[in-house]
C-alpha cells in the first residue's frame, strides 16, 4: 500500500463525496463576481493584507528576500515560481496569500462568507506536511492533510470543513492526484481552489536531480480543477529546471520567476581527499575537536551510520546514527534530541534533515559524494541558519567512489524486463477472456504494482515512471483510483449484535464469506462480489460503515492499481517493441545524467575556482556585488585544487563471484547477478532472499559498469562468466579489467 492509499477506494468514493459535498455532481461550484476595483487599488489592498497577515499570524514585521514580490504577484491573480535557498522562507509565499483571500474578498466585496476557497498544497513528504499543518494549527490557522495516516472520521471532518468553506490550507501528496474522487471533490470544492502550491517543484523536471513521475500530472490537474493560480516552490533549480517548471505551468519566465542567490556568506566550504575511510577518520576527529557544535555527518549506506557513530563515540564524541531503517519512534526521539542539544553529532543518510529547522547547526560534513550539486546545496543549507559562521566539509574517499555508480545504476532494468512488462500491460487476459488490447477505449485494466516490481525486477519509482510515460507521452492509459482486493478486520464485542440486527443481503454476504482466524476475520471481497452479484462498492461501503461506528477494526490490503484505456492499446509485437525501445532509451539517458551529476560534484572541488562561485554558477547565479571569490572556501584560503586520490588497487575477487554463481541459479538476467555481487538491491533480489545472503555486496569495493544495447549479446570480461553467454538477454556486463582464471 502506498503512502497515499487509505481506507477508501473507488468503490466508496461516490458515497463519501455525497456526504461531504453539499452539491450535486452535475452542478458546478459558484464563481466569484469580478472585482470592480482598479488594478492599482487591488495591489495596495494585497500588500496591506499580506503585511497584516504576516504580523498577526507569524509574528514577523517584514518580508525578506523576494517574498514580497512573489506574494504580491500571487495576490494580483498571477502564477509564480519561487527559487529560494533552504531556509529562505518559501512556505510563507503561499501561506500568507492563503490567509489573505478572505480579507481581500471582504474589502472588495467579491464573495460571500464561506466562499473564499482553499489553498491546496502538493508536497512529496507526509512528515513535512504534518509538521507544517501542526505548526499552522498551533497558530490557530485551519489547515489539514489528506494522507494515509488519517482515520475515516478525520477524513470526513476535513471534508466537512471544506464543505463549510472553513479550511484555509489543505496538503496532499502528488500521488493523490490519481484519485478520481479527490479530483471531483477539488473541482467542486466550495469557493474553488484559490491557489495551488507545488512544493519541491523541481521534481517535475525529468532532467532534475529528484524527478518524480507523479509530478508530471500536477499541471494537468491544475487545469482539470480550474485552480485560479499556481505557485511553484523549490530550493534547488538550475536554469534548465526552472525553465521546465515555468513551461509546465504556463508561468512567464521573465515576470513570474523569483530567484534569490544560493550563496550563503556565513558558510565556509572545505574539501579533502584520501584513499580510504581509515585514512580520513583522523582528519574528521581533528576537525570536530576544533569546530564544536551541533553537527550532521552524511554517509550513503545505513551500515556506515552505525559504524561511524560507534567509532566517534569511542573517541570521546557524542554521536548517534540515523537512517531510514529505524523505527519511526526512534527517529522522532533522535530528531527531538538533536533539536534540544548543541553538542550532538548525528551520522545519517539523507533521510535526516528534511524538516529539521534548527538554526544553530554549526557543521555539515559529507563522508560520501552527494548525488548532485543540488543535493549538496540543499544539505549544506541546513547549517548556520542563524547567520553565524558554519563549516561544510566534503571528504572524498577514493574507496567509496564506486558507491555513486551503484546508486546511479540501480534504477535501470534490463530491456527485456521493460518489454515483458509492456506485454503484461497490453496483452493480459481479463476474466471475460479478452486481452487488454482487445478492450474498447474507456475500459479499466488492473495491476498489482507490487507483483510487477518482483516479476520484472523494477524499483517502484522505475515502474511508476513507465506508467507515467504510457499515460503522458504515449497517451494510452490514465491512472485512476486504486482498489483493495483483501479486507481483514478485528471484530468488536458488539459485532455479533450488529449482525443480528442487520438483515441486509450485503451484511449476510460478508458474514457468509468471511473466515475466522485466531484474532482476525478475513473477507474475500472480489470473490464475494462475483458469487453474489452484489457490487463491490456496496460491500466496501458496508465494511466502512461498520468500521466508522467501531463495530470492526478494518485493515484493507492487496492494492490493485487501476488504469483507464484512453487510446487503443498496441496489438502487434512491432508496436510494443517500439514503445519498449523508446522507454528504455529515456531511462538510459537518465542513468547517464545521474552519473554526470556526480561528476559535476567532483568538478566543484577539483577545479581551480572558488567553491562558492562555482556552485553559484551551476544555478545560473554569481556572487553578490560582482565578487569573483568568497574569500573563505578551500580554494580561496589555499589556492590549491583538491586532487582525488586513486582507489587502492584490488585484484578482482574471483572467489566471491564464484559464490554468486554457485548460490544464485537465475540465468535469465545476467545484470541481476552483477547487482547481487555489487550490493545493488532490487525487488527480485529481495524476493530471492539474496539481499540477506553473505554474497550480497561481496564485490561492492569493485568497479561496476553496465551498458545495455538492443540485439547485442553479452560480452563478459571474465572467463568465469562465459557460461552465461548462452542465456543472455541483450545485456552487456563489464567488470573491471581483471584476471579470473
Amino acid at each position: 500500500m502506498s503512502d497515499e492509499d487509505f481506507g477508501f477506494d473507488s468503490g466508496d468514493e461516490e458515497d463519501v463525496l455525497a456526504i461531504v459535498n453539499d452539491i450535486d455532481h452535475g452542478t458546478k461550484r459558484k464563481t466569484s463576481s469580478v472585482s470592480i476595483l482598479p488594478p492599482t487599488k487591488r495591489v495596495q489592498l494585497s500588500f496591506a493584507s499580506a503585511t497584516a497577515s504576516l504580523a498577526k499570524n507569524f509574528g514577523l514585521k517584514s518580508f525578506r528576500l523576494k517574498q514580497e514580490q512573489a506574494i504580491s504577484r500571487v495576490l494580483s491573480g498571477e502564477s509564480a515560481t519561487v527559487v529560494f535557498p533552504t531556509g529562505g522562507g518559501k512556505s510563507l509565499c503561499y501561506q500568507v496569500p492563503a490567509l489573505c483571500f478572505a480579507e481581500e474578498d471582504r474589502l472588495m466585496g467579491t464573495r460571500e462568507e464561506g466562499e473564499h476557497g482553499v489553498t491546496l498544497v502538493v508536497s512529496p513528504l507526509i512528515a513535512l506536511m504534518k509538521d507544517q499543518v501542526d505548526a499552522l494549527k498551533r497558530k490557530g490557522i485551519k489547515a489539514a492533510t489528506m494522507d494515509s495516516s488519517k482515520t475515516r472520521e478525520e477524513y470526513l471532518a476535513t471534508c466537512d470543513m471544506l464543505s463549510r468553506g472553513e479550511l484555509k490550507l489543505l496538503y496532499c501528496a502528488p500521488e493523490r492526484l490519481n484519485n478520481e474522487g479527490f479530483i471531483q471533490q477539488m473541482k467542486y470544492v466550495r469557493g474553488g481552489i484559490r491557489l495551488l502550491a507545488v512544493d519541491e517543484a523541481h521534481c517535475i523536471s525529468e532532467w532534475g536531480h529528484a524527478f518524480r513521475p507523479d509530478y508530471l500530472k500536477v499541471a494537468r490537474f491544475v487545469k482539470e480543477i480550474n485552480a485560479e493560480r499556481v505557485i511553484c516552490l523549490t530550493a534547488t533549480a538550475t536554469p534548465r529546471v526552472a525553465k521546465d517548471i515555468c513551461k509546465a505551468f504556463d508561468i512567464d519566465l521573465e515576470q513570474g520567476l523569483f530567484r534569490t542567490s544560493t550563496y550563503r556568506p556565513n558558510l565556509c566550504l572545505f574539501a579533502q581527499s584520501a584513499q580510504t575511510r581509515e585514512e580520513i577518520f583522523p582528519y574528521v576527529t581533528k576537525f570536530l575537536r576544533a569546530n564544536k557544535g551541533a553537527t550532521i555527518i552524511y554517509v550513503t549506506l545505513q551500515k556506515h551510520t552505525e559504524e561511524l557513530a560507534a567509532k566517534l563515540n569511542s573517541n570521546g564524541f557524542k554521536a548517534k546514527a540515523f537512517h531510514a531503517g529505524m523505527d519511526t519512534s526512534a527517529k522522532t526521539q533522535l530528531q527531538d534530541e538533536f533539536m534540544r542539544r548543541d553538542d550532538l553529532i548525528v551520522v545519517a543518510t539523507i533521510a535526516f534533515g528534511m524538516g529539521i529547522d534548527k538554526a544553530t547547526i554549526r557543521n555539515v560534513i559529507h563522508m560520501n559524494i552527494p548525488s548532485s550539486l543540488e543535493s549538496y546545496s540543499q544539505e549544506i543549507g541546513r547549517a548556520g541558519r542563524d547567520g553565524l559562521k558554519s563549516n561544510c566539509f566534503f571528504y572524498v574517499c577514493a574507496e567509496d567512489l564506486h558507491l555513486r555508480e551503484m546508486f546511479a545504476r540501480g534504477d535501470l532494468p534490463s530491456l527485456n524486463s521493460v518489454r515483458n512488462l509492456l506485454m503484461d500491460i497490453f496483452t493480459s487476459v481479463t476474466e471475460q477472456g479478452k486481452r487488454h488490447n482487445q478492450l474498447p477505449v474507456g475500459s479499466d485494466i488492473k495491476f498489482s504494482h507490487y507483483i510487477q516490481e518482483k516479476d520484472y525486477d523494477m524499483r517502484s519509482t522505475t515502474l511508476k515512471n513507465i506508467y507515467a510515460q504510457l499515460e503522458l507521452t504515449h497517451k494510452l492509459i490514465r491512472a485512476t483510483t486504486p482498489i483493495y482486493t483483501k479486507y481483514t478486520f478485528a471484530p468488536s464485542p458488539s459485532y455479533s449484535a450488529i449482525l443480528s440486527s442487520d438483515p441486509s443481503p450485503t451484511a449476510r454476504a460478508i458474514v457468509v464469506n468471511s473466515k475466522q482466524a485466531k484474532t482476525m476475520i478475513h473477507f474475500d471481497l472480489e470473490l464475494t462480489s462475483k458469487q453474489t452479484s452484489i457490487p463491490r462498492s456496496e460491500l466496501v461501503r458496508k465494511l466502512n460503515d461498520w468500521s466508522a461506528s467501531g463495530v470492526i477494526d478494518l485493515k484493507p490490503s492487496g492494492v490493485l492499481n487501476v488504469y483507464k484505456i484512453t487510446s487503443p492499446l498496441p496489438c502487434s509485437l512491432t508496436e510494443i517493441e517500439e514503445i519498449a525501445s523508446s522507454l528504455y532509451k529515456t531511462m538510459e539517458a537518465r542513468e547517464t545524467e545521474a552519473l554526470h551529476r556526480t561528476d559535476e560534484m567532483l568538478s566543484l572541488i577539483t577545479g581551480k575556482e572558488c567553491f562558492s562561485a562555482a556552485l553559484a554558477k551551476h544555478f545560473g547565479e554569481s556572487l553578490p556585488e560582482g565578487k569573483k571569490e568568497c574569500g573563505h572556501c578551500q580554494w580561496c584560503l589555499t589556492g590549491v585544487q583538491v586532487e582525488i586520490k586513486e582507489a587502492p588497487i584490488r585484484e578482482v575477487n574471483g572467489q566471491a563471484f564464484n559464490e554468486v554463481l554457485k548460490n544464485v541459479l537465475v540465468r535469465d538476467d545476467p545484470r541481476l547477478l552483477a547487482k547481487i555481487a555489487f550490493g545493488i538491491s532490487s525487488p527480485r533480489i529481495t524476493s530471492l532472499g539474496a539481499g540477506k545472503s553473505a554474497i550480497f555486496g561481496s564485490m561492492e569495493d569493485h568497479s561496476f559498469s553496465v551498458s545495455c544495447h538492443l540485439d547485442v549479446c553479452i560480452r563478459i570480461q571474465s572467463i568465469m562468466l562465459i557460461q552465461l553467454v548462452a542465456s543472455s538477454q541483450h545485456v552487456q556486463i563489464s567488470l573491471r579489467e581483471s584476471r579470473l582464471h
